[in-house]
């Protein structure tokens, strides 16, 4: 199983609110964390020049890209093979994505022509009871119809939004769980969620992490936090404690 102790990362986008990668890194160190998912906030994916420079930026910082994502895949192969151009130059083997399901079922084929190429797997973000791929039915449907490059990047709090359990979707989709948002929500009387530290709402922490060693869960796992933009850095933090303290 992975090391959550010493390999847990951080979703980029919890640092929305800066702008610079430097300074990304240097939050990500100071929430006690050495790799990252990269996020299109803090990188244009169509612009190759930049591809160096940021992957420069995290490396001299001790900061490892694991993943990169959300990317949209809509059969675009100019557009998306840059994607992986990106993935191979860093080092990375996983990126989490989301289909158009207007482009279905080419939009599958083409991703995985490039995956094989690239040596790179797909893990679906399962964005919530609105998405269309927010539900453990449609995510198996998917799957017996695609090949093992593409499987599951899953969110845990947007798991719960769509009424799932995320530790049982764990375990169901063991052989295709490539990755993983570990983020917690509690909702209010409308159904609205809001981030909490992760094992504080309703995401039953000690469980998920007893599942991950059940199954021997290697991909990439990665914190995300949502709120207090302008300084996440202590929730964030506390997120990493609880994770630690059970892992």
């Amino acid at each position: 199983m992975v090391n959550l102790s010493k390999e847990l990362g951080v979703q980029s986008y919890c640092f929305r609110g800066f702008k610079d990668n430097e300074q990304v890194a240097q939050l990500v160190k100071k929430c006690g964390l050495s790799a990252l998912e990269l996020c299109g906030v803090h990188i244009d994916f169509q612009d190759v020049s930049q591809f160096e420079p940021v992957i420069e930026t995290y490396k001299r910082n001790g900061i490892k890209i694991v993943a990169i994502g959300v990317q949209g895949f809509a059969n675009d192969k100019k557009k998306e093979e840059k994607y992986f151009e990106f993935c191979k130059l860093a080092g990375c083997k996983l990126m989490s994505v989301s289909f158009n399901l207007s482009t279905t079922p080419k939009c599958y084929r083409t991703a995985e022509r490039l995956a094989d190429k690239y040596d790179v797997y797909l893990g679906i973000h399962n964005h919530g009871a609105r998405h269309w791929l927010g539900s453990a039915e449609m995510l198996r449907y998917v799957f017996a119809n695609t090949s093992k490059r593409i499987g599951l990047h899953i969110d845990t709090a947007w798991a719960l939004d769509s009424r799932e359990d995320p530790v049982a979707m764990c375990e169901m989709f063991a052989d295709r769980l490539y990755g993983l948002h570990i983020k917690d929500f509690v909702f209010d009387r409308a159904g609205r969620p809001e981030d909490v530290i992760v094992g504080s709402g309703n995401l039953d922490l000690k469980k998920l992490i007893a599942t991950l060693k059940k199954i021997d869960f290697k991909g990439a796992a990665v914190l995300e936090y949502e709120g207090d933009v302008e300084n996440p850095v202590p929730a964030i933090t506390k997120c990493v404690k609880a994770v630690r303290k059970l892992a």
